[in-house]
C-alpha cells in the first residue's frame, strides 16, 4: 500500500450522486450498464460500471452513488465515461456500489 497525505487525499473529488438512468452497454468487453447519475451542481453525466451481477439495471434509477468526478473523460468502446463509479469486490471478484446510508445533497463532497 503507498501512504498519502492529506493534501493527495484531497485532490479526489469523491460526491455523491442519484442514478436516474442505466441501459444495458451491448458493446463492452465484459457485461457492463451505462449510468447516468445527477451531481447537483457539477450537472448530469454518464460512466459505464461492470455492475450486472449484483444489479439489476431496474434497480439502480433513485440509488445514491460515491464517484470520482476528476478523472478526465475514458473512451470505452463507442461510449465516453464522464466519471469512475466507485465500488468494492465481493467473494466472487463482483462489484458492490460503494453507496451513502442516508441521502445527501447530490454532489456533496465525501471528506
Amino acid at each position: 500500500m503507498v501512504e498519502i497525505n492529506w493534501d493527495d487525499f484531497l485532490k479526489v473529488e469523491l460526491r455523491a450522486g442519484t442514478i436516474v438512468e442505466a441501459v444495458e452497454f451491448a458493446e463492452a468487453r465484459k457485461p457492463a450498464y451505462k449510468i447516468k447519475v445527477d451531481f447537483g451542481l457539477y450537472g448530469i453525466k454518464w460512466s459505464s460500471a461492470q455492475i450486472t451481477q449484483n444489479y439489476h439495471i431496474s434497480d439502480l434509477p433513485g440509488r445514491q452513488i460515491i464517484a470520482v468526478l476528476n478523472f478526465p473523460p475514458k473512451q470505452i468502446a463507442n461510449f465516453v465515461s464522464e466519471f469512475l463509479i466507485t465500488g468494492f469486490t465481493d467473494d466472487f471478484g463482483n462489484i458492490v456500489l460503494a453507496s451513502v446510508d442516508s441521502k445527501v445533497p447530490n454532489g456533496a463532497l465525501l471528506i
